[in-house]
């Protein structure tokens, strides 16, 4: 029974099997004839846009030809017109060219008529050149350079004329303005006039003080010198103490540890050592304060303490008996006067006059002049250059370039050269009055020359025979770049050159 089972669902299932294949071959011939169908369909479609895309493929080829040759008949018919165009000018530029060529043979005639022409004159001027020869005595080249002679010697007089008219005018235009300007700083700028010395005279109660001053085998006189390192004199003077020191800071320092010893009575050497140290204390802060005033006088403001500090040593420093400190606050017065009536900045001119000296404070350290060493200082904490190489250029040693420059050493002549504001020793001022003559003197044609008015003019007689008017001037000229280059002098030194012809007969 069971085997019969397994027969049967082995018959079942080939037969499934066969019923399956059977299906399957039906359905595959099935989509076999919807396939060639279909395909058939494509062809027929493919071959129907292809005819089409031909056709238009076509159209668009007839549309491009049609274009291209409408464009080429275009081009053709420009080519023609230019060509026209072309053979009309170049038919107009040979006419032209035959004119031209008419012209240049016309031109040709007319130069060889002119060159005849010229050749005409030339032979008419010869003759007329020898005939004025023969005339004159004189041959062509004697009377040009007879009146190139004449030529020149009017052009000199009228140049010499026109020269002093002009330096006249302009001078006097100079003059007046700078006379203007000068006297309106010195009027708002006018000071005292106190002359100080390297020496100083203190006073004793007795002549019993002065060997308290002394001492035992002087060694009170021995340590106050050796404690400020100043002289001091005890003579015959009666109740009189001098203190001598080219150092107006070691000077003063003595004179009020003197005072103080003076006044106390206690007079040993460790009782000096005490005083002298306090004294230096307090002329320090005298220099500070001194310096802070001027500052503040002068109206400026910014400046270094250092620079402060530097300021206030100028006021224990003279130069020609003029205190330094005092001379400073008056340039940086004048300057600023100056500056404010030529719009130049006041500002950096009261700062240039204040400090223009402060090279001076300690010119006796550092090598060189004061002015140099004033801005090489004023360099190190001054950050205007406009007051650096004014403070470089007031006295002249460097080339004075700037504005600032001028009126800073303008300030400082018109202090300095003030009446009784420098002393100047008989022996400095004979030498000064004896090298301005002695400068005049070393110019050719030079007669005499005269110191005058305590060496503000040089007057000089020249040989009129030798010196003519313009030499003259340009004599006077030399003699200034001479005095300028080769002296120091404060103000301004006229140069007067005179020139004259003497007829002298006597009647008899």
């Amino acid at each position: 029974m069971t085997a019969l089972i397994y027969i049967l669902i082995g018959l079942l299932f080939i037969l499934g099997c066969g019923a399956g294949y059977l299906a399957r071959q039906l359905l595959a011939n099935e989509q076999l004839r919807a396939s060639r169908k279909e395909a058939e369909r494509l062809v027929s479609s493919a071959e129907a846009k292809h005819k089409q895309l031909l056709q238009e493929a076509k159209e668009e080829a007839n549309r491009v030809r049609a274009a291209a040759e409408a464009e080429a008949r275009e081009r053709r018919f420009e080519i023609q017109r230019l060509e026209r165009r072309f053979s009309q000018k170049e038919e107009v530029l040979e006419r032209k060219l035959e004119g031209v060529e008419r012209r240049e043979h016309s031109l040709g005639i007319k130069e060889k008529e002119i060159e005849a022409i010229k050749l005409q004159q030339e032979e008419m001027r010869k003759k007329q050149l020898r005939q004025l020869e023969l005339i004159s005595g004189m041959s062509g080249a004697e009377a040009k350079q007879h009146l190139l002679e004449r030529v020149e010697v009017e052009i000199k007089e009228e140049a010499s004329r026109r020269v002093r008219e002009w330096e006249a005018r302009v001078k006097e235009e100079a003059d007046r303005k700078a006379q203007e300007i000068l006297s309106l700083a010195i009027q708002r700028c006018a000071t005292e006039v106190v002359s100080e010395t390297t020496v100083s005279a203190i006073p004793l109660p007795s002549d019993e003080m002065k060997g308290r001053v002394i001492g035992r085998e002087g060694r009170n006189i021995r340590a106050l010198e050796q404690a400020t390192g100043v002289d001091l004199i005890i003579d015959d003077t009666p109740e009189t103490v001098t203190i001598s020191s080219l150092d107006p800071v070691r000077r003063e320092v003595a004179k009020i540890a003197l005072n103080k010893l003076i006044l106390d009575g206690r007079i040993h050497p460790a009782r000096i050592e005490e005083v002298v140290e306090k004294a230096k204390e307090e002329v320090q802060a005298t220099i500070k304060n001194e310096g802070e005033q001027a500052v503040y006088e002068a109206g400026v403001q910014g400046l270094h303490p250092e620079l402060v500090k530097l300021l206030g040593k100028l006021k224990f420093r003279s130069s020609y008996g003029q205190n330094v400190l005092l001379h400073s606050l008056e340039v940086a017065h004048l300057a600023g006067v100056i500056a404010a009536e030529i719009g130049a900045n006041v500002s950096a001119a009261k700062k240039a006059g204040l400090l223009h000296d402060v090279g001076k404070a300690v010119d006796h350290e550092v090598e060189g002049s004061h002015a140099a060493i004033g801005a090489n200082l004023v360099r190190q904490w001054e950050k205007s250059t406009e007051v650096v190489q004014a403070i470089s250029e007031h006295h002249g040693e460097a080339p004075t370039s700037s504005v600032m420059g001028f009126v800073i050493a303008t300030a400082d002549a018109i202090s300095g050269s003030r009446p009784g504001a420098r002393r100047e020793s008989l022996e400095q001022y004979l030498k000064r009055i004896e090298a301005l003559e002695s400068i005049a003197n070393g110019f050719p044609g030079v007669e005499k020359a005269y110191a005058v008015q305590a060496g503000r003019e040089v007057r000089i007689m020249v040989k009129p025979e030798e010196i003519d008017d313009l030499s003259a001037m340009r004599l006077a000229r030399d003699v200034v770049k001479k005095i300028e280059e080769t002296m120091e002098y404060p103000g301004q030194i006229r140069v007067t050159v005179v020139r004259e012809t003497r007829a002298v007969d006597y009647a008899k």
